[in-house]
Order: C-alpha cells, then structure tokens, then sequence
C-alpha cells in the first residue's frame, strides 16, 4: 500500500497494540522516501500523539495506523481516501457506524478471518461485497486440533515435544485472578521451563517487555490471556493449550489456533474442555466445529457455522447476532407488513381513501419482491 504527498491519507485500524507497532515498523522498506507511515496506541507519548495530530491534520502523514483511537474526535484528516479494518469482527456496530461519518466518500475495506453473523449475512444477502482468500502461503500445513479433557499429562508432553524440536508454545488461560497459578503449574510439570505471563492488566512498559521475550526466543512458554488473539506472527511458536475452550466463541478459537502454524513446521492446538456430553448444546457444537474445520482456508466455513448456530442478528439494530425475537426476519417482515395494512384498511381509512386499489396491490407486490430478495433463511 503506498501513497504519495498529494494523494488521500490512508488509515488502518488493526484492534491491538502489538498489531500497531508491527504493522508500523517497515516505514521505507517498500514505499518511496515520500511516503510517511506513523502509528498511534497507548505506548506513544502525549507530546508525540500531538505532533501526530497536527502532521495529520496537515496532511504531512500518508499513511496512519491505530486502533479505536483513529475514530476520537481530536483525530482530524485532511484527506482521508481510504479505511482499512483489520480484525473487524472485534468491533461493535456502534464503532462502526462512526466511521460512516469520517468521510462520505471513503473508500473502506474491511478484513476478518471469520466474519460475524450479521456482517456475512449482509454479504450473503448482496448488500455488501464479499471477497474469499481461500489458498494459504506456501509450504503451511492445517493445525493438529485435538480436543480433550484437562489432563497434566497430556499438558507436559505437548510442551515436552515442542521444546524437543526448538519451538514456542502458548497457554491460554482467559481469567487473570489466577493465571500465575497455571504459570507455576507449567513450571512444575516441565522443570527448566522458561514461562513468561502476559495479560491486559499489566503495566504497558511490563507487558511489552514480556511480549518482545517470546518474540525474540527468550521465553519458552507464554502463559497468557486472549491479548495474544490477534496480530503475534511468531514462526517458532507452534503449539497453542488453551484451557477452558468451552467458554470461548468460534470466532474467538479460530484466531487462537491461528497463532500457530506459520511456518513450515507442523503445528498442534490443544482445546481443554470437559467431555462433549457434560457442556451445553451450544458449547458442544462449537466446540465440534471448530475441530472438524481445520484445514487451511476454512475461516469461511467456520462464520457460516458460527452464522447456523447464533442467527443473523438484527439486520437493522445493533445485534450482530441472534435470531430476531426468535422468528426470523422474513416472519417479522410479514408481521410488520400485515401490521401496515391494518392501520392504513382501519385507524387511518381516510387517508389513504383517495388512493387507487390498483396503485395499493401494485405498492404492496413491489414491496413483497423488494423482501424476498431479503430473506433470512434459519433453521426455526
């Protein structure tokens, strides 16, 4: 992506920090010396986001990346042409319907491994544009998923086999008040271990200085929390445990699992959940799921699994999941139109009294072609 000093300002909003400070690194190393690349989070100085404020107002930056921070009211752009959001499925709609107003004329693209079901049905539907990457890089191979009851054992020699070969491994634990607990637990079953911990709650300066650990090599295992879901691109790490899969979304396993895997080496991820017939039905399908889609490319399988198991959403609210009041849209749209002809036949007769039959059956049929090229179709 490039951009000169007369073209529009691009802006990329990747959802965590470290994606911030990754993608901002290469600043020269494919673009003329013209283009100027900068990034905003929370690591940034005060006096250095109010340069940037000022350089981008200016339009002095060509290119600016950030996470929600890019959609304030004190971030101003000379000539915005175009919106990049990576890891849109993190986003609310309220986020999204602001940056509607950012420019009417902004070019947007959005990317997501697994889209959530209310934006895929908007695509499925026509209503937006839908582009699939299905072919991975080169020399990668699928992910190992293997779902299991918690067992220490089993634990062990996951770490064991992937030290044995030179890698890295994550630990998922989701819950903060007691991840240490489960760091030294990692410390006992494998002696010598290097185990570093990572999670929201720490300190900006200490939880970089984690995470460069793991990057570099420095750490042999990452006990962390879902920070790591999105934007690590660590080739060595190739094994990922995550405790307590049940509580977790599709959406949310999809991205864990891929921390892994990038390279050409072959990777492992460990779902701990107690047996399939002791979780609720929800849990227990998209614990399935996410197993049996394992193969590369398969992200767009998973939404559309995600999408059968949650609902569409409120196609004209702010759910972005969900069936509508357990009906479905096409009933609620013959509802709500039955509603409309109730009112106009009986409370306000008058009104509508001038009016040809003709132009009402005409009126009424358009509509009807106009919904059912809408419909949702669910499994109710």
């Amino acid at each position: 992506m490039q951009a000169g000093p007369r073209q529009p300002q691009r802006s990329t909003r990747p959802v965590r920090w470290h994606c911030v400070w990754k993608g901002a690194r290469p600043t020269n190393d494919h673009g003329s010396p013209e283009v100027r690349i900068d990034y905003i989070n929370r690591f940034r100085s005060s006096a250095d986001q109010k340069q940037i404020h000022a350089d981008l107002k200016e339009g002095k930056i060509d290119i600016l990346i950030g996470t929600h921070r890019l959609v304030s009211k004190d971030v101003k752009y000379k000539d915005l042409g175009l919106l990049i959001i990576d890891e849109e499925q993190k986003f609310g709609v309220n986020v999204k319907d602001k940056l509607k107003t950012l420019r009417a004329t902004v070019d947007t693209l959005t990317l997501t491994a697994t889209p959530i079901p209310r934006t895929l049905q908007f695509s499925l539907m026509g209503a937006r544009d839908l582009s699939i990457i299905s072919t991975p890089p080169p020399n990668r191979y699928p992910v190992s998923t293997l779902l299991q009851p918690y067992d220490e054992v089993v634990i062990r020699g996951a770490i064991e086999y992937e030290l044995s070969r030179g890698g890295q491994v994550y630990f998922l634990h989701d819950k903060v008040k007691n991840i240490e607990f489960i760091a030294d637990m990692v410390r006992k079953l494998v002696p010598g271990v290097k185990v570093g911990v990572g999670h929201g709650q720490l300190e900006g300066h200490k939880l970089e200085e984690v995470m460069m650990d793991f990057i570099e090599g420095n750490t042999d295992v990452l006990v962390c929390t879902t920070i790591v879901e999105n934007g690590l691109d660590i080739p060595n790490a190739n094994t990922i445990i995550v405790n307590e899969a049940q509580n977790f979304g599709l959406s949310d396993l999809h991205q864990l699992r891929g921390r892994v895997g990038r390279s050409n080496k072959k990777a492992y991820c460990y779902l701990l959940a107690p047996s399939p017939h002791l979780l609720p039905d929800l849990s227990r399908k998209r614990l399935q799921a996410i197993e049996q889609f394992s193969d590369l490319g398969s992200g767009i399988h998973i939404a559309m699994k995600d999408l059968d198991i949650r609902g569409a959403g409120d196609l004209l609210g702010a759910e972005q999941s969900g069936f509508v009041n357990d009906i479905g849209f096409e009933t609620y749209h013959k509802i709500l139109e039955e509603a409309v002809r109730e009112l106009k036949d009986e409370h306000f007769k008058e009104l509508f009294a001038d009016a040809q039959e003709g132009s009402h059956s005409l009126a009424r049929g358009s509509r009807r072609d106009q919904s059912d090229d809408c419909i949702i179709e669910t499994d109710l």
